[in-house]
């Protein structure tokens, strides 16, 4: 950690391995002010919107809620609660399709609004350096934040770290092409990510702030510049633009010149990250006191005649988005939800706004042309050049349709980010990220099998030892027994 500090006192920008530079095309969506919709017909919730275990329904059909009303409840580790994003009556609780390339159902609570937006009780913190940390990162679990710029992993899981923290990194790199939705929320909202940023830091108890901005995003630069004059410990570091610099990993290598160790995680060497909307939303929480009940979402493509930025209630349908971007779909128009590199096609628009959803992209053919026909691997190699995690993708690729799973964990195949900069280069239209996404969801399944294996092993175990104490009580009950019963007709003799 010494060489990391001394690195980043020295305001140096380092390097990661691979990479590449597709075209950015960020405009014209970034050039346009943020926007708010009008409310859509219905608003759908899915109960689980990011990692980790869904909640208990607290709410039943026919009720009316306010907005910010707890609309369930996360009693297991890593859950997190829902909230009605305006008020209204809950006219469903059913399975409706979900934000996923499958388009498979989940179970939602589905509001109709009522026009009003009445707002519940608020429980605002305003001076939140009077709190304790433990009051602040329950605060925050309450409010339902998950991080907006990646998986949507809880937030307060990450602040309730008892690990050391010395840099807190706050990612508004923002590296994927077309999507520009922290890039707005930097230009039109930087004093409330910086009191954002301040109460991150406060929880985590880090001893510096970095914040991390590509070199493309001129006026969030400079917006959050003026924002932090002023502030020592919040420093501003400008990095060079690159796919994949805002992946986790590959931007710690940037800032710090040093490389997260395999199967660690940055709090294993003294590193938190979290994204600038997440930073607005954990403000919005504290200060306001208002829960998680919108994101702001890229509307863009040739097919979206009016492009631009939204502030998206969560449950929002992508058909409204759809409606308010002014789409024109063209023949096979494909509708994405999330960037061309990370995002997937939707099979059914039906599909609701959810924490996680950061853009929605609808190319021409001609745009972005669809991939074709898988061909053979020439063995080129530019696929292992271009990986920002130092792996053999060809070599992945093989094992994974040999479905070789310990191989294939041998060779690392957890440490890939699915960037999807292999598949992107590889001029035999190869989907390697489709291949790694799918091994990876049969390891999962193989070691929750082996898992309900072993606990059914033990249960067993548990049960048979309990039988064997139980007949052994019982001989010895009846060994007393017949003891007692000769002891007795002993004594009957001897009368």
């Amino acid at each position: 950690m010494r060489d990391i500090k001394s690195f980043v006192e020295a305001g140096l920008i380092g390097q990661f391995p691979g990479g590449i530079h597709p075209p950015e095309r960020k405009s014209p969506a970034n050039q346009q002010p943020l926007r708010r919709l009008p409310l859509p017909a219905e608003l759908v919730l899915p109960l689980r919107q990011h990692i980790g275990p869904s909640g208990q329904c607290l709410v039943k059909v026919g009720d009316n809620v306010l907005k910010g009303q707890q609309l369930t409840e996360a009693k297991l580790s890593q859950g997190l609660p829902l909230h009605a994003p305006t008020s209204g009556t809950v006219s469903a609780i059913e399975e409706r399709p979900t934000a996923h390339a499958s388009g498979l159902p989940e179970m939602a609570i589905v509001i109709t609004p009522d026009g009003d937006d009445r707002w519940g009780p608020k429980q605002p913190l305003p001076d939140f350096r009077q709190q304790d940390r433990a009051t602040l990162i329950e605060h925050i679990q309450a409010a339902g934040i998950a991080g907006l710029g990646g998986a949507g992993f809880p937030t307060a899981q990450k602040l309730a770290s008892q690990k050391p923290i010395q840099y807190l990194i706050i990612n508004g790199v923002e590296c994927e092409p077309y999507i520009c939705a922290d890039d707005r929320l930097m230009r039109e909202q930087a004093d409330e990510i910086v009191s954002g940023i301040q109460i991150l830091q406060y929880i985590s108890n880090a001893e510096q702030v970095l914040l991390a901005i590509e070199d493309n995003k001129p006026e969030a630069i400079e917006c959050m510049r003026n924002a932090i004059t002023g502030i020592d410990d919040i420093s501003l570091r400008v990095v060079p633009t690159k796919y994949p610099s805002g992946g986790e990993k590959q931007l710690i290598e940037l800032l710090t010149g040093a490389q997260v160790p395999h199967n660690q995680l940055p709090l294993d060497v003294g590193l938190l990250m979290q994204n600038t909307g997440t930073a607005y939303a954990v403000k919005r929480a504290i200060i306001d006191g208002e829960p998680l009940l919108e994101r702001v979402v890229t509307l863009t493509g040739e097919c979206m005649h009016t492009p631009g930025n939204v502030w998206a209630l969560l449950g929002t349908p992508i058909d409204h988005l759809l409606q308010q971007g002014n789409f024109q779909a063209e023949e096979e128009t494909r509708v994405i939800m999330g960037g061309p590199m990370m995002g997937f096609t939707l099979p059914v628009t039906a599909v609701p706004v959810i924490k996680t959803t950061n853009c929605i992209l609808t190319p021409t053919l001609e745009e972005l042309p669809p991939a074709q026909a898988e061909m053979a691997c020439i063995r080129c190699g530019a696929c292992a050049e271009v990986c920002p995690a130092t792996l053999q993708p060809q070599q992945l690729q093989w094992l994974a349709k040999a479905k070789d799973y310990d191989a294939l964990e041998q060779h690392n195949l957890f440490d890939c980010i699915e960037c999807g900069a292999c598949a992107y280069v590889c001029p035999s239209e190869i989907p390697l990220v489709h291949y790694y996404r799918k091994a990876k969801a049969e390891i999962r399944n193989i070691a929750r099998e082996k898992a309900k294996a072993e606990l059914a092993r033990q249960r067993f175990e548990r049960r048979q030892q309990r039988l064997e104490r139980e007949k052994q009580e019982r001989l010895e009950r009846h060994r007393k027994a017949a003891e007692a019963r000769k002891k007795m007709q002993q004594e009957k003799a001897q009368q």
